[in-house]
């Protein structure tokens, strides 16, 4: 099942995308403002077989995140072999963990904006992974696997300087407003049989950048939900960012690529659809 959330900022309301392009509202499903758990989409699956729900005409309206703002954005950072090496970087002995503000969170297709002093914002395409049941000391990756809900297109923009440069601390580098574009939509794990065997691509102003793929993964995404229910307490509705393949402006050749305003951000991943984002000073 693929979920969008659709209308102005703040005022989203549910709705399901089927296979012909027809979406069905779940407003009165799913709670368009609180994180949806398992059960939730179980639910609202039911609601969509049964037939019963109203048409919503997309139609001029724009698309949203397609969740409701998570409690956490857990990141998982050097996650890519390839990636590593771009960067100089050895490859981890374990997850390298770090947070993201949930405030980031923006639509598919809204304007990112250029932090005030900004000269290395950067760009990553990445395989996002939603929880939908409580996740607390879990024994194995296969046992992890059976908490994701699904699985989100998410861009996670970087200023490098201010990750790098900065004190030491990624997240101040991480948690720019608008910096987690997510979407055009939710696809629950059932429609993602194997989430280890996804191409992700990014293209800035049609350029191709990034093409990579999860099978290049160092932790797959039931090692990543494993290890990190071993820190903390993943609930449903949380965001984990799986990390990003070789291709940032980062790994490139000086002068580096980094963005401006004026540019566009296409990142993409196989059956998961694609986002697109200007960017404008802030």
């Amino acid at each position: 099942m693929k979920i969008l959330r659709t209308g102005p900022r703040g005022g989203e309301s549910p709705a399901a995308l089927l296979p012909d392009g027809r979406a069905l509202d779940l407003s009165g499903v799913l709670d368009a403002h609180r994180p949806w758990s398992a059960e939730d989409l179980a639910a609202a699956g039911a609601a969509v077989r049964s037939g019963d729900l109203p048409e919503l005409d997309l139609t001029g309206r724009r698309i949203g995140a397609p969740l409701p703002r998570p409690g956490t954005v857990v990141c998982i950072g050097l996650n890519y072999r390839d990636h590593a090496q771009e960067t100089g970087a050895a490859i981890p002995a374990e997850p390298v963990v770090f947070l993201k503000s949930s405030s980031t969170v923006v639509g598919p297709h809204d304007t990112v904006l250029v932090p005030r002093g900004s000269t290395k914002t950067d760009y990553e395409v990445e395989l996002g992974v939603v929880i939908g049941r409580r996740a607390r000391y879990l024994a194995s990756a296969e046992e992890a696997l059976e908490h994701v809900a699904g699985y989100v297109v998410s861009h996670d923009v970087s200023e490098r300087e201010f990750q790098l440069e900065r004190g030491g601390q990624w997240d101040k580098g991480k948690s720019c407003e608008t910096f987690n574009p997510l979407g055009p939509w939710f696809v629950t794990a059932d429609e993602v049989p194997d989430p280890g065997a996804l191409g992700l691509r990014t293209r800035v102003n049609g350029e191709l950048r990034q093409d990579g793929s999860t099978r290049d993964l160092v932790f797959g995404v039931g090692e990543v939900v494993r290890y990190l229910s071993h820190f903390t307490v993943l609930e449903p509705g949380d965001l984990v960012n799986t990390g990003t393949p070789a291709g940032v402006a980062l790994g490139r050749p000086d002068p580096k690529p980094y963005l401006r305003a004026g540019d566009v951000v296409e990142c993409e991943v196989d059956g998961l659809g694609s986002t697109r984002n200007e960017l404008a000073d802030a």
